[in-house]
């Protein structure tokens, strides 16, 4: 069993639901990614919760708008666990969907920046106004529900919350999905780098081989029309001889006939 299935079978309440399978978890986070736009510029997301249901039912998963919703703060709680890991490929390794995630809270910090740019720096009320806008609503709960945990549990123990940043960090957090941004960027520029200098090889392999065949095609046919050109001298010469013979016998047949004749007209007188 997958380790995120375990997350997968548990839902709101400790309710029990049919593990999800890989693809539709992938199909979940595409379809929350389309959507997180609208999760951010809303407080109320029952409804977008229920579009998300509906869609999932497109796909042929029959998921409920809570069973979506209880999958997705799993999710994040997971992909912020991995936050704290040294290497890519450990969180890779521990989280099969981080780079899902990644990409999502990637997007959403760039709007962020954007949103800033676009105010022209009036946005100074800063660290508050960056988690109101990198955190859902629904997000935003997950933080208060364990802040009163911390309070109702006894005495206060030094904990990290999973799911969710505190405010003074993030502008850490956002350095670290722009720099994860641009380890992206970087990687996919070097992988099309690579490509294009492979089809660059292929291509100029291919350009060789043209150019060797059409070569072997020239001296191919410069063979063929020289070996024409000797079969129709030979022809020519060959005709030539045929003439010649013709005409000798016809001269040998012309005098035949007429000795001939002149026997015969000998024989009348």
């Amino acid at each position: 069993m997958d380790h995120h299935q375990s997350y997968a079978s548990v839902g709101v309440g400790g309710d029990r639901f049919p593990q999800w399978s890989i693809q539709e978890t992938r199909d979940l986070l595409m379809i929350r990614a389309e959507l997180d736009p609208n999760f951010m510029d809303n407080k109320r997301n029952k409804i977008l919760w229920e579009l998300v249901s509906t869609r999932m039912k497109e796909k042929g998963f029959a998921r409920s708008a809570e069973q979506c919703k209880g999958k997705w703060k799993n999710l994040v709680t997971r992909f912020k666990g991995c936050e704290a890991m040294e290497t890519e490929a450990m969180k890779q390794q521990s989280f099969p969907f981080y780079n899902e995630l990644k990409v999502i809270f990637a997007a959403r910090m760039q709007r962020i920046l954007w949103l800033e740019a676009e105010a022209g720096g009036a946005a100074s009320s800063s660290s508050k106004k960056k988690a109101a806008l990198q955190f859902s609503s629904d997000e935003e709960d997950d933080l208060k529900e364990d802040s009163e945990e911390e309070k109702s549990g006894g005495p206060k123990k030094k904990r990290k919350i999973k799911g969710n940043p505190p405010s003074g960090n993030i502008n850490n957090q956002s350095m670290n999905i722009i720099n994860g941004i641009k380890e992206i960027m970087e990687e996919y520029m070097n992988k099309q780098i690579q490509m294009e200098m492979r089809w660059l090889k292929a291509y100029e392999e291919r350009e060789e081989e043209r150019r060797a065949r059409e070569m072997e095609w020239r001296q191919t046919m410069e063979a063929l029309e020289n070996e024409r050109l000797m079969m129709d001298k030979r022809w020519r010469e060959r005709e030539e001889q045929w003439k010649i013979r013709e005409e000798a016998r016809a001269e040998k047949r012309d005098a035949l006939i007429t000795a001939l004749l002149n026997k015969l007209t000998r024989e009348d007188i």
